[in-house]
């Protein structure tokens, strides 16, 4: 049997990058998948006719999760095309890198809105369908919120603040068979870092050259953590896993 058999997963942003390549790994692995996004359909279709052509399950369906009711919208929309919900991966976020001195008030709360409350919104209604049965929850944080690097102050903030989320969390759920874990990736080659400039970047090759196993992350090696969401996992809550080449290890 696939490790997520009869599972429900909503990926949050999932209509690319890391979240694309979970919501797919999620599917193969037997689970049916929500695949959110915010603005971009086309995109999250595509993911979800991916999935369908290969024989998965699979449904997009949009939700801004810095907004309270879309979020709301999002996990009954879940409910009624699958009637409870098993995992979740809060995947959503933004980063952008810059100066302090160039930080803007209005990039600090776009920033914390999506990365930070969209997370603690969803999780707020994963519970509700979760219920007595327990759940699986996996914040995609990142190795910036060990490691801060030079302009990332606000985004490894809000990772940081992700990270204490986690494991608040599973202190907090203490007997209620949940589990919350947070990933940790490195530099990943995405849709999102190559608009920012970071791949084929003097900034790229310096990270890379101190990566153990020498090279950018892909998307997929992100996806593979996919037993986190699985009972292989069953003993794991709490922790912050660190999927970086290395680059990040303690």
């Amino acid at each position: 049997m696939s490790k997520l058999e009869n599972k429900v997963a909503i990926v949050t942003g999932a209509s690319k990058g890391i979240g694309a390549s979970i919501a797919k790994y999620f599917a193969a692995e037997g689970a049916k998948v929500v695949v959110n996004y915010a603005s971009s359909k086309e995109g999250a279709d595509k993911i979800v006719k991916e999935i369908t052509n290969l024989g998965g399950t699979a449904i997009s369906i949009q939700a801004d999760v810095s907004n309270e009711a879309d979020v709301i919208r999002l996990f009954e929309e879940t409910k009624t095309a699958f009637g409870k919900l098993d995992i979740l991966v809060n995947n959503a976020g933004i980063y952008q890198y810059a100066p302090i001195e160039q930080v803007s008030v209005e990039s600090v709360h776009q920033h914390f809105n999506i990365n930070v409350l969209g997370s603690i919104l969803a999780i707020r209604e994963a519970l509700k369908l979760f219920g007595d049965k327990g759940g699986n929850i996996i914040n995609i944080s990142s190795g910036a919120s060990n490691t801060p690097l030079p302009t990332g102050s606000v985004y490894s903030a809000t990772k940081a603040a992700l990270d204490a989320i986690t494991i608040a969390l599973s202190k907090e759920f203490s007997g209620r068979n949940i589990r919350i874990n947070s990933i940790l990736p490195g530099v990943v080659e995405t849709e999102g870092s190559h608009s920012a400039g970071f791949i084929g970047s003097d900034f790229e090759a310096k990270l890379v050259a101190t990566t153990p196993l020498g090279r950018t992350g892909q998307p997929e090696d992100i996806a593979k953590v996919v037993f986190l969401a699985s009972d292989d996992a069953g003993w794991i809550t709490g922790e912050k896993i660190s999927v970086s080449g290395g680059i990040y290890g303690i």
